[in-house]
């Protein structure tokens, strides 16, 4: 039952918040990538996962940090993007890593495409009551990638542990 739990119940809301949080702040702040961390070893306990199979989730959040945090160093993500790829990664596994960073990529080009294309324009009058949304039309901040990051995560789970371990307890 815990198991269950944290897979269709902290997962979810996890990803949901920091794609929220990264959508009206431009941060994923480091407990929630903590605490996605934290929800996997839950998970991995609490689902008896074979140590082996550990290893290999702990391989593709591992893989995901390095790449992610070279793309950060580069200044082409941000860092709060760079460990929420990373800690999902763990929840992801390395047999459907791929899948979850090509759908992660395939869903981030449409939303950075209409962000950049919006900052074109003046925002509305009704838009600059919000501060999100002065804030998130200044081209001199970046992208909310984790949004991305959250919806692809959310997609790619049920592949990755299996339908079967969806249904109720």
């Amino acid at each position: 039952m815990a198991a269950y739990l944290l897979l269709c119940i902290l997962f979810p809301f996890l990803m949901a918040y920091a794609a929220a949080s990264d959508l009206l702040t431009m941060r994923i702040s480091n407990r929630v990538t903590g605490l996605v961390f934290i929800g996997f070893v839950l998970y991995a306990v609490a689902s008896g996962m074979a140590w082996s199979d550990f290893a290999w989730h702990l391989a593709a959040g591992a893989l995901t940090l390095v790449i992610t945090f070279i793309l950060f160093a580069r200044g082409w993500i941000g860092g709060g993007d760079a460990k929420l790829a990373a800690s999902t990664a763990l929840w992801i596994g390395l047999a459907n890593l791929p899948e979850y960073l090509i759908l992660a990529s395939i869903l981030g080009g449409p939303l950075t495409l209409s962000i950049v294309s919006a900052r074109k324009y003046p925002l509305p009058t009704l838009a600059l009551k919000f501060p999100f949304a002065v804030h998130l039309h200044d081209a001199k901040t970046g992208v909310p990638y984790g949004i991305a990051l959250a919806a692809a995560a959310l997609m790619v789970l049920p592949n990755s542990v299996g339908l079967e371990q969806l249904a109720l307890p």
